[in-house]
């Protein structure tokens, strides 16, 4: 499939924490890094997201005494669940994997910093309401068709795609350039809703 000064990539919090050994890891998680590194200056416009949590945060399990990792909460702006502690502001595990190639990246997109609210999407805060801004950006540099990668295919990457085709944007995913944390189902729930909303599902091989 060519590629036109139209298509942006948005690669998903590829950080340490979410990568073999990390608080949250996914598995196999790291081996998206190359792949990434490959595609990457293929792009017009490639954009990092960056997990970017304070200690405080209320996504987390630590911070809600007797919760277990993995349950779920109801928050004001739906159900949440509660992971352990990652990504914390400043911390090794919230910087970007160490092989990933960062220096060709147009923008990186922090987001989760607002310790009330989590955030999944790189378009919106989980209220769904909340933008991050990155839709702006995007059209402001010409970007009609976005491409996704990263971690994990059944939260933060599916939600991404989701809302990315709320905004108009056509919405490819690279699915061999993702891995899933697969939460009791999630995995297939998320690629459904994916393929219903009209997301295209290619691998990185397919790339002109």
């Amino acid at each position: 499939m060519p590629l036109t000064s139209a298509d942006g990539l948005i690669v998903i919090d590829l950080q340490n924490d979410f990568c073999p050994g990390g608080a949250l890891a996914v598995a196999e998680g790291d081996l998206v890094v190359p792949l990434v590194n490959r595609i990457a200056p293929r792009f017009a416009v490639t954009v990092l997201t960056q997990d970017w949590h304070p200690a405080e945060h209320m996504s987390f399990a630590a911070n809600h005494p007797g919760a277990a990792p993995f349950s779920s909460i109801a928050m004001p702006y739906g159900a949440q669940v509660l992971w352990p502690v990652h990504c914390v502001q400043g911390t090794p595990g919230a910087d970007f994997h160490p092989d990933l190639e960062t220096r060709t990246a147009d923008l990186v997109l922090r987001k989760g910093f607002r310790p009330e609210i989590d955030s999944y999407s790189a378009f919106y805060e989980n209220d769904h309401k909340t933008p991050t801004g990155l839709a702006g950006y995007l059209n402001d540099r010409g970007v009609r068709r976005v491409w996704l990668a990263g971690l994990a295919t059944d939260f933060c990457v599916s939600w991404s795609a989701i809302d990315a085709l709320a905004h108009g944007f056509e919405v490819v995913l690279l699915e061999d350039a993702c891995r899933a944390i697969d939460l009791e189902g999630s995995l297939e729930a998320a690629m459904r809703q994916m393929r219903s909303g009209g997301v295209r599902i290619t691998r990185t091989d397919e790339l002109a």
